[in-house]
């Protein structure tokens, strides 16, 4: 298919897509095919990056962007041009799944895509205005009244069907994409092709597992689909990783195994103290409340309940006494159901490097995603990238280690904003949904004008906003949250997440909300992120699009 095309690789900016990414790449490398990775982090890149290399190459891939829109309607590209689209992005635009000759979607055949059916959409223009001039006029001119009469009716019938039918595309269009969701991690698409062309590798499974992760950590899916993949994922890892625990080379220094396993919910804790990790989840942090006094009474009672001291607790977990960890994860289950934390286990997969290093794959999660947003380090966009893009692979352990440490530090900063939000109560009820607005100059706000940052601190905040909440009502609102973007060009980014209930279906409505308040009182937004949910917009025109926001889901 590509063997003698170079191909031009655009690569999304979140850790699913640089799984895909290294996928690919392993892929083009086993059949020698030569292309270009250009990282893009919105639609204004995407745009660029096509411009420029748009002479060069035929062949373009995306991954996690692109399907969500009419691609040749921005793109505008040359006939021959043929775009690959890996995304998980949901809904896919209509003209992307119709359209067979320059756009080739690759999605999981089992994914339901419900997309509406082509004679609704799309409509062969007739000729209409069909010319009833050209009869002879020969004929009586009875004849020819009645002949003209039946014509007008005709013609008039035609435009009410039409009409009637543009009204019945708009309605089912507008149901269509009124909502935004995930489906399959592109990481597992990748994947999926790999095995199908016998190429797949153990490295290639585990980056499949920890674009899957990514999904869970960020929010991105329902629960069910998430053991659902797992599941799928762990006929794979039996399939690669079965040798015979007593064969020499199973212990050899380089060799990775991965394996299943039950493991406790909480961020970081084998690479951090198991105290910092309970403080600093937020499934845990929420549950006991921990930004109040009394939480904090909570978190002390749940440790004494555990039976394990404090000394032990506030060591890193790789120092604590080994007695202590070989039955931690039943100690802190049994102590966490009497506390109200009923989830505290969850289905993931770790990885070893040979004897020393043991990751799982939301350590990787957090790690990759924290170099990608890393603020501290001035420089070209790209080195993030590029930094994240390289801890994936296992020589790089450093990069690995890095990582982490600036996840450690996002966390505590997460943390530190939720509980300064709670406690000043700058969380407030807007009618339809609850917002809250970071000011500039708070601690590590910074942080916040990234996306990822931005909406992992939204996702926490709601969730002990819930927790610590007395109001019914307001324990199923959405929320909206902004920070502060660019603050010599005046600017906010926002974004809008989908309420925390048990059932929630992950669907956002909040993109083609603020498209239509924008549209609406004319305000100077940037919808530049490939997630609709997250705008830029001016901070003088935040009172009317919100105004607007809450009129329009009142």
């Amino acid at each position: 298919l590509l063997f003698l095309q170079r191909v031009l690789l655009l690569v999304a900016s979140d850790v699913d897509a640089l799984c895909a990414c290294k996928i690919l790449q392993a892929l083009f490398q086993c059949d020698h095919v030569q292309y270009t990775l250009v990282p893009v982090s919105g639609w204004q890149e995407l745009e660029t990056a096509f411009l420029e290399h748009k002479d060069q190459f035929k062949y373009f891939v995306l991954i996690n962007c692109g399907a969500n829109v009419d691609l040749l309607e921005i793109l505008q590209p040359e006939e021959d041009a043929v775009f690959f689209i890996c995304d998980s992005h949901r809904p896919i635009n209509v003209v992307n799944v119709y359209n067979d000759t320059q756009i080739k979607l690759l999605v999981k055949q089992d994914d339901d895509l419900d997309v509406p059916a082509y004679d609704d959409i799309f409509r062969d223009e007739e000729d209409e205005e069909e010319n009833s001039e050209n009869e002879s006029d020969g004929s009586e001119p009875s004849e020819k009244r009645r002949r003209f009469e039946e014509d007008v009716i005709e013609r008039t019938m035609k435009r009410r069907e039409r009409r009637e039918w543009e009204a019945r595309r708009q309605e089912i269009l507008f149901d269509y994409e009124q909502y935004e969701y995930h489906g399959t991690s592109s990481a597992m698409v990748m994947f999926d092709l790999a095995w199908i062309m016998s190429k797949d590798l153990n490295d290639m499974l585990w980056w499949a597992i920890v674009g899957l992760t990514d999904q869970w950590v960020q929010d991105k899916i329902t629960q069910m689909k998430y053991v659902t993949d797992i599941g799928t994922l762990q006929r794979h890892v039996s399939r690669h990783n079965h040798r015979n625990e007593d064969e020499e080379h199973s212990l050899s220094i380089d060799c990775m195994r991965i394996a299943f396993e039950y493991d406790l919910r909480l961020a970081l804790y084998q690479h951090w103290s198991l105290y910092e990790s309970l403080c600093n989840t937020s499934y845990t942090s929420a549950s006991l409340k921990l930004w109040s006094v009394q939480g904090q009474k909570r978190l002390q009672e749940f440790l004494a309940d555990m039976g394990l001291p404090l000394k032990q607790v506030k060591q890193k977990f790789n120092s604590m006494d080994i007695s202590l960890k070989e039955n931690l994860r039943e100690m802190i289950e049994e102590s966490a159901n009497k506390f109200g934390m009923k989830d505290l286990r969850v289905q993931t997969f770790s990885i070893h490097f040979g004897f020393k290093n043991k990751f799982s794959a939301s350590d990787i999660v957090y790690a990759t995603a924290s170099l990608m947003e890393n603020i501290e380090k001035e420089g070209p966009e790209t080195t993030n990238f590029i930094k994240a893009l390289d801890s994936l692979s296992r020589g790089n352990l450093d990069k690995l280690h890095q990582g982490l440490d600036l996840a450690k530090k996002q966390l505590r900063a997460i943390q530190q904003t939720v509980a300064s939000c709670i406690c000043t109560n700058l969380v407030i009820s807007q009618g339809p949904f609850l917002y809250c607005s970071l000011m500039e100059g708070t601690p590590d706000v910074k942080l916040f004008s990234k996306p990822v940052s931005l909406c992992l601190l939204s996702k926490y905040l709601l969730k002990s906003f819930v927790c610590s909440t007395k109001n019914k009502r307001c324990k199923l609102l959405p929320l909206v949250m902004a920070a502060p973007m660019d603050v010599e060009q005046g600017t906010v980014i926002m974004v809008g997440i989908p309420p925390e209930t048990e059932s929630s279906d992950k669907k956002n409505f909040f993109g083609r909300a603020f498209e239509k308040a924008a549209e609406s009182t004319n305000s100077r937004t940037l919808h530049n992120h490939f997630d609709m949910s997250i705008i830029e917009l001016k901070t003088e025109d935040r009172s009317k699009f919100l105004d607007a926001l809450i009129s329009l889901l009142s």
